[in-house]
């Protein structure tokens, strides 16, 4: 039997393709790590470098004015710290000089304290020696009420203090004044009317720190510092009264002024304590100064005069 002939298969000589990359699906990823630095960027960063390589002067002339520039800095620099090592033992010789005079100032200050103070006893000697002689039996009497001599006895101690917080407090109330504000701090005033209300009460004799009040003491104000015969004292105040103790406490507190500093306590924080004491014991006052007062023997044709110092 006849056939076709049967061709022989054909066979594709073209080469393979190639396999497709693992990463094609990562291109963009795979672009950004192979050009991390952008051409812009990388373009200015040379063109810096150049530019900062061709900062600096080329010429000879350019070298040796930048030089005298640096060197006149420098010279600048060491003149001043020249200078300040210069004056820095001038500056201590002054501050040296400045503290001996302080010192010396301060023990001038406590040689006239002394002097005062030792001239202060004599008049007092002398005062209690004139009111012996012309005062007879009643001199002691006179020495007493007129605070020339140390007295001790039962009486009350009563103790004033600024409030807690003095910055801070308000307004109206019986300390209302355009002169103060009410900050809780202790006035001048105040005081005032303590004292005024232990002598209504039946106190003998009163001193404040320390201070004797006599009937011509006075209680003024600097600032905020309160002065008892132009000597500043600082709180707390301690208020000591002779007198009878409990009779005294008593009448005080209901008298309108210790209602007063009761009502300071209550709305302002004035802190305030009052106790009986079985002794207190109070200075004499420093010196007595009468310069209008005289005494009726003697001052027939002087009346109204300056005398000086005097007792009262």
């Amino acid at each position: 039997m006849c056939g076709m002939p049967q061709q022989p298969p054909v066979r594709s000589t073209a080469p393979p393709s190639p396999r497709p990359r693992l990463d094609a699906s990562m291109s963009l990823l795979t672009n950004v790590m192979d050009h991390s630095l952008d051409d812009g960027y990388a373009e200015a960063a040379a063109r810096h470098g150049t530019e900062g390589r061709r900062g600096l002067p080329r010429s000879l002339r350019g070298r040796l004015v930048l030089a005298a520039g640096l060197v006149l800095a420098a010279g600048v620099v060491t003149l001043g710290a020249a200078e300040a090592r210069m004056a820095a033992p001038k500056l201590a010789k002054d501050r040296e000089k400045l503290i001996a005079r302080i010192e010396s100032g301060n023990a001038k200050a406590d040689d006239l304290q002394k002097s005062l103070d030792r001239l202060r006893k004599e008049v007092g000697d002398r005062q209690q020696q004139a009111l012996e002689k012309h005062g007879g039996a009643k001199g002691e009497l006179v020495a007493l009420l007129s605070g020339a001599t140390e007295v001790n006895g039962p009486g009350v101690k009563l103790v004033v203090n600024d409030a807690k917080e003095a910055d801070q407090g308000g307004g109206g109330g019986p300390r209302e004044s355009a002169d103060f504000s009410d900050t809780g701090r202790v006035r001048d005033r105040d005081m005032q009317r303590v004292v005024n209300g232990l002598w209504q009460s039946g106190a003998e004799a009163v001193s404040i720190n320390g201070q004797r009040l006599t009937a011509l003491s006075a209680i003024r104000a600097a600032g905020d510092a309160i002065l008892v015969d132009n000597k500043p004292l600082a709180p707390p105040y301690t208020v000591l009264a002779v007198g009878d103790g409990r009779r005294l406490s008593t009448a005080f507190q209901d008298s309108a002024d210790g209602q007063y500093l009761h009502v300071l306590h209550e709305n302002y924080g004035i802190r305030t304590n009052i106790s009986v004491e079985d002794e207190v014991r109070l200075p004499a006052a420093p010196s007595l100064i009468v310069r209008t007062a005289e005494p009726i023997a003697g001052g027939a044709g002087k009346r109204g005069t300056d005398t000086g110092k005097g007792t009262s």
